[in-house]
């Protein structure tokens, strides 16, 4: 008998020990990965003492095991007092990968059923929010490394591809296929050819309205050379009708040339 309490004893800790090496593993991959994404850490104890997205990140995990295992009373206070602690509130229900970075984090908001794939970046006040009163999926799916600018929205019960990046200020409310680019309110899809990174230079985004805008000037600069043209050929004194509008008398001899 004591035999077996000693084998079941070693196996326990042999468990314990597996699940701390694990952490540990988990906790310095995580660390690593905001050293590369992050040209301000400059060790791992400023890291662990300094950055706010850790601390959220590590309570998540607790109030999500809570959360997980039936106590949501106590999981929902943990996730109060870590918004209160630092200024990211996630909901305790959310699902989050590995290796998420909250860059600054103050203001981000995960709603409950959002989920977040692995290697995701976050800026500062970003929100991950529903559309929906229903208890059900409400909140968006949000694939690996994807870049969320700061101040961006997601919202609604969308997927955003793998690879995707995301404007700071965008509101996007429809899903974004793997590896685009979305800007703007409502967030347009440009194909802006990138390369990803977790770079989100944007400086270096396309701006679809002014894109648009310059193909209106295009084509409003060939009307205008096709006018001259006809003016050249036909002469200035061709009579143009032009109806009347807002009450405004407008001279019967109005032609070509003389009021435009």
């Amino acid at each position: 008998m004591s035999y077996t309490f000693h084998r079941i004893f070693k196996l326990k800790a042999r468990v314990i020990t597996d699940r701390k090496r694990e952490m540990f593993r988990g906790l310095r991959e995580y660390i690593n990965s905001i050293k590369a994404r992050d040209p301000a850490a400059r060790n791992a104890l400023e890291i662990i003492m300094c950055y706010q997205g850790l601390h959220a990140l590590l309570l998540h995990r607790v109030a999500h095991f809570l959360w997980q295992h039936g106590l949501k009373l106590p999981a929902r206070i943990l996730s109060t007092l870590n918004r209160f602690l630092t200024n990211i509130e996630i909901h305790p229900g959310a699902k989050i990968g590995k290796r998420l970075f909250i860059d600054h984090g103050a203001g981000v908001v995960i709603g409950e059923t959002t989920e977040i794939g692995d290697d995701v970046l976050i800026y500062a006040g970003v929100i991950l929010g529903g559309t929906s009163l229903e208890k059900k999926k409400r909140h968006p799916t949000i694939g690996n490394r994807v870049v969320i600018g700061s101040g961006a929205v997601v919202l609604g019960a969308i997927t955003i591809g793998d690879d995707v990046k995301i404007g700071s200020g965008s509101v996007v409310v429809k899903p974004v296929p793997p590896g685009k680019t979305v800007v703007g309110v409502p967030g347009r899809v440009v194909d802006d050819g990138h390369i990803q990174t977790f770079d989100l230079e944007h400086g270096k985004l396309p701006d679809p309205v002014a894109q648009a805008i310059r193909i209106i000037e295009g084509a409003q600069n060939l009307i205008k050379e096709r006018i001259s043209k006809l003016e050249r050929v036909i002469g200035s004194s061709y009579p143009v009708y032009v109806p009347k509008h807002r009450g405004n008398e407008i001279p019967e001899n109005y032609y070509y040339g003389e009021g435009i």
